[in-house]
């Protein structure tokens, strides 16, 4: 019985074991990433946007559910809807899983959906805008609660000292793959009629894989990682887990005010990164728009972004190790301030230029997601991991329409997406200073966790 609530049973305990499951734990981003790469930056968006221009009527538009959309504004929407539907379905499962310590199953359940409903993209075709835009919300959806999942794993499978490390290496695998499997997609695309295809079945051929790459290397991870049981106490009786996850959703955030300082750092972290994210959306957009490149340089580009986040990833997990991972993360939101000020000044048709400011993100893509995923796992309460790593992803992608409205807005009122790419200046500048202010050793011992040696 004293098994049920002694430490190691809680956490990877000698290290042979906790490297088996941080080996298994690499290859759920080595998985899941093509789809972000492959389908939600590269393919899908302007795929989806033809079938739905297909099937739009005169005037541009399509009306699901009776409602007038214009074919352009289906994929933003269907993103939107899909983060919606993750922001509802992530604390429910978040709370099923530390109420029962059984997080392989949901990781399993969420990841196969998602890799289904990605594979089941071989079918868009015609006009079946509806198909399309349901599997999307369904695939996005499920990659954010299985992430959630995933990343809770990471306090219990690596000691304090070695987070950096392991969650570094974790986001290298992801963009290894990610690049590895976008230069098949590419010769595929590229090649289409040597092999016999139209351009739109090449396309759905590349959706379908990244579907098929997911499931085939998600049984890594659920071979290696392992269910924690917690003690007796911590259930509650005659209570199933996801009937009482939305008051164990109110629980965790009443938790969470105890925690002011994890709430500062995810209110940095919520800024800084929504500014991360829409400079890797938009991108491409500014690109095309406003620079006059055209798409063999955007998807190369894009190529070389996912080469050099790995080593970004790894040189940066490095560096914390030696000035820790506060002010690893801070140089990192210097260094994409400057990005900005080189995008704004950058000239039209002049793919060069663009290349080496597609290497700079690659620098420090990786290595500023990896390390706020390292430093928050230091700040969880022991017990409630999935719970806060919930809402880190909430914070991740539950709130990231925000970027892109400020960039909209901004072109908007100017026309100019110069204008608009310099407006995100302020996420990295308020996010810089909000982190800057976060004392994190305090916040580690609040916390209840041990505090590494650098952090």
């Amino acid at each position: 019985m004293t098994a049920d609530t002694t430490e190691p049973e809680e956490y990877a305990s000698g290290p042979a074991e906790r490297r088996r499951e941080q080996r298994g734990w690499y290859f759920y981003d080595f998985a899941c990433s093509v789809y972000s790469t492959s389908v939600l930056t590269v393919f899908l968006g302007p795929y989806l946007t033809s079938v739905a221009r297909a099937a739009a009527d005169p005037e541009g538009f399509v009306h699901p559910l009776g409602i007038p959309v214009r074919a352009g504004s289906l994929f933003a929407y269907a993103v939107s809807a899909s983060l919606v539907v993750a922001v509802l379905a992530m604390p429910l499962a978040g709370a099923a899983a530390d109420r029962t310590g059984r997080k392989k199953p949901l990781l399993a359940a969420t990841a196969y959906l998602g890799a289904t409903a990605t594979a089941g993209m071989f079918f868009l075709d015609g006009d079946r805008y509806l198909l399309g835009a349901f599997l999307l919300i369904v695939a996005n959806a499920s990659l954010s609660v299985s992430m959630a999942l995933y990343n809770a794993y990471l306090p219990q499978i690596s000691e304090p000292d070695e987070r950096d490390a392991v969650s570094s290496r974790g986001w290298a695998f992801g963009y290894t793959s990610g690049a590895l499997v976008l230069v098949l997609n590419l010769v595929l695309y590229s090649g289409h009629d040597s092999f016999g295809l139209t351009e739109g079945e090449a396309v759905r051929i590349c959706l379908a894989s990244a579907g098929v790459w997911w499931g085939a290397f998600t049984l890594v991870p659920l071979r290696r990682l392992r269910d924690r049981r917690i003690p007796r106490e911590g259930r509650r009786a005659g209570e199933g887990a996801v009937g009482g996850g939305w008051r164990q959703l109110r629980a965790t955030l009443k938790d969470m005010r105890r925690h002011p300082l994890t709430l500062s750092f995810l209110l940095a972290y919520l800024v800084y990164n929504d500014g991360v994210q829409t400079v890797i959306s938009q991108a491409s957009l500014y690109g095309s728009e406003e620079l006059g490149l055209d798409q063999t340089t955007l998807i190369t580009a894009v190529l070389l972004v996912q080469v050099l986040a790995v080593a970004g990833a790894l040189g940066m997990g490095r560096l914390a190790r030696s000035y820790g991972a506060k002010r690893t993360i801070l140089g990192s939101l210097a260094v994409w301030t400057l990005i900005l000020g080189a995008a704004y000044a950058l000239p039209a048709d002049a793919p060069v230029f663009f290349y080496f400011l597609a290497a700079a993100i690659g620098l420090v893509l990786g290595g500023s997601q990896a390390l706020s995923r390292s430093l928050f796992s230091h700040l969880v309460p022991r017990g409630k991991e999935a719970e806060y790593f919930s809402a880190y992803e909430m914070s991740d992608r539950g709130l990231s329409w925000l970027g892109p409205l400020v960039f909209g807005i901004a072109y908007q009122l100017t026309g100019s997406y110069r204008d608009a790419i310099i407006s995100l200046l302020i996420f990295f500048i308020a996010g810089f200073v909000l982190l800057a202010r976060v004392p994190v050793r305090r916040a580690v011992e609040a916390a209840g966790n041990p505090v590494p040696g650098r952090i």
